[in-house]
């Protein structure tokens, strides 16, 4: 895992990334879930390893009865998180100001 070094400049995707190194991002896993924590590791795959990471996952039940949705989210901090890239939906990196 790792970047290529040097430069600010976003010439491909993973370069959005390696920019974002040590800084927290949001990430939209399969399955409904939302993780955001600081990214320590990336590769080419979008395996990544995250820190201080905030899982959020969102389960909507339908009750045939009344049809009627119902949304519950569960929520999980995680000091370490292994994703991995297969899972990934959607990377954003941290808002930035200029």
């Amino acid at each position: 895992m790792g970047s290529k070094g040097g430069g600010s400049n976003v010439d491909e995707p993973l370069d959005l990334l390696r920019l974002s190194l040590d800084e927290r991002i949001y990430v939209k896993m399969r399955g409904d879930r939302e993780l955001r924590g600081k990214l320590h590791a990336y590769d080419q795959h979008l395996n990544m390893i995250l820190g201080d990471v905030e899982e959020v996952i969102t389960v909507v039940e339908y009750d045939e009865d009344t049809y009627e949705e119902h949304v519950k989210m569960t929520k999980r901090n995680v000091e370490m998180l292994y994703v991995r890239g297969d899972g990934v939906i959607l990377v954003s990196p941290p808002l930035r100001t200029t």
